[in-house]
């Protein structure tokens, strides 16, 4: 196989540092790192470039869903191949980011051989899926209780998963509510109804578990969803 020409996206600076160094003391498969980006307009900026055969990549940079990127970045260097490199296991993420486009889907709690196999794997033209991760619900044989799982991704969920639970448009609502914003400027900037707004805002309050527009601002802030 020919040196795989490789670029690592990822927020975390000893991330990026780390696998450069983990892919310098491998001969096999040989991968020279051609750039790293830490957000994602470095990020495509980079793949517009189109020198490129392999993208190593979180999901999670600030400001911007990585797994919605995927379409552009792939319309850029349509060869390219990509790898999905993050802690998220959800398989709501796992199920869209292959919808999306990418190639495989690696967890970092996993060591780097699983990483290896996983850009052999998706170099060669096949897909991906490293162990502990499922596109399907789990089997009803689980000894963790529902009421137990929900405990426990509460304790764990950050502003990438909390935002996934918001659409689009909850969203913008969201920023236009932390700029102070009421109903009836929200609803004129928007060009939909008070009423509307005021829906979107119950809906987004319910699903962040907050019960007063200021405590949704802070949350909202404190949580880095605006």
């Amino acid at each position: 196989m020919n040196t795989i020409k490789t670029i690592i996206a990822d927020c975390q600076t000893l991330m990026l540092e780390g696998l450069t160094a983990i892919f310098d003391s491998i001969r096999n498969p040989s991968i020279k790192v051609t750039a790293t980006a830490n957000n994602s307009a470095d990020l495509l900026k980079k793949v517009n470039l189109g020198d490129c055969d392999l993208l190593i990549m979180d999901i999670n940079f600030p400001g911007e869903d990585g797994i919605e990127l995927i379409p552009t970045l792939k319309s850029f260097c349509p060869n390219m191949r990509v790898i999905i490199l993050t802690t998220y296991t959800d398989r709501k993420f796992v199920k869209r980011a292959f919808l999306n486009g990418t190639d495989g889907y690696v967890l970092k709690s996993n060591d780097s051989q699983d990483l290896i196999q996983g850009i052999n794997t998706v170099m060669e033209g096949d897909t991906y899926m490293s162990d502990g991760l499922r596109l399907t619900p789990a089997s009803n044989r689980t000894y963790v209780t529902k009421a137990v799982a929900n405990l426990a991704n509460r304790f764990y969920e950050d502003s990438y998963t909390m935002k996934q639970k918001l659409t689009k448009r909850e969203q913008e609502i969201l920023h236009l509510i932390a700029d102070s914003k009421n109903n009836r400027e929200i609803a004129k900037e928007l060009y939909i109804s008070d009423q509307t707004v005021g829906v979107h805002r119950k809906n987004i309050m319910r699903k962040l578990g907050v019960r007063s527009t200021v405590n949704l601002i802070k949350f909202a802030i404190e949580h880095q969803l605006v």
